[in-house]
């Protein structure tokens, strides 16, 4: 296949993809795909390698009714999509947490000697001196603009393969992770939400509003 051919598949995927309000509830989406989909969101890079994200794919019909009740952005996905997913954001990623420095002896592999001069220098200056990242809530949102990118990568799979998304914050943040914390999806309050997607096949019934974007010449810069 050539790149040119290519990069049209692509733009093609990225013009049928929309915020899908109302999906068939009907049409299911086989495990492969959805697999496939969740398996781009594991792949995908994070700051310093720290994929401070767990994506929690909610099938259970009571447990939706209970996030639905706290979601007003949710309320035709929740009823009629085959996935549901919640994508949760690590609250401990402080430069000198326990968890960031079993992730870089664990996961990556580092050496304890690079982990204590990561930790102690290199991150902590990156989080303090060059973001501004010091108090719970900077932290909290920093890992949580990771999981967007994530989230991005989710979708543009999903409408590669023909499948319909959409992403979700018209949730209360506070009620909702009492309705996770209560079934126990929040590991003791290492993890609160972040965002959330809706996956399935579009309800044809539905009339799609027309997708609009500013022009290139409005959003790109050359200097």
């Amino acid at each position: 296949m050539s790149s040119e051919t290519k990069r049209q598949e692509i733009l093609e995927a990225y013009r049928f993809r929309h915020a899908t309000k109302s999906f068939d509830p009907a049409r299911k989406i086989p495990d492969e795909e959805f697999e496939f989909i969740l398996e781009t969101a594991r792949l995908s890079p994070s700051s310093i390698g720290l994929e401070p994200w767990k994506f929690v794919v909610v099938q259970n019909p009571e447990l939706r009714e209970k996030i639905r009740a706290v979601s007003w952005g949710a309320q035709g996905q929740l009823p009629t999509a085959s996935h549901f997913v919640v994508i949760l954001a690590r609250r401990d990623v402080r430069y000198d947490s326990p968890h960031l420095a079993q992730h870089m002896l664990n996961v990556k592999g580092y050496p304890q000697e690079l982990v204590d001069r990561m930790t102690g220098e290199i991150y902590k200056s990156f989080q303090v001196t060059d973001f501004d990242l010091r108090d719970e809530r900077s932290l909290f949102d920093w890992a949580s603009k990771q999981t967007y990118i994530a989230l991005g990568n989710m979708m543009t799979a999903a409408a590669q393969i023909g499948i319909d998304s959409c992403p979700i914050e018209g949730f209360h943040r506070e009620k909702l992770d009492a309705v996770l914390e209560e079934a126990g999806l929040l590991e003791d309050g290492a993890y609160g939400v972040s965002v959330m997607a809706a996956f399935g096949y579009r309800n044809k019934d539905k009339e799609l509003r027309p997708q609009t974007r500013r022009t290139p010449e409005d959003v790109i810069r050359w200097v």
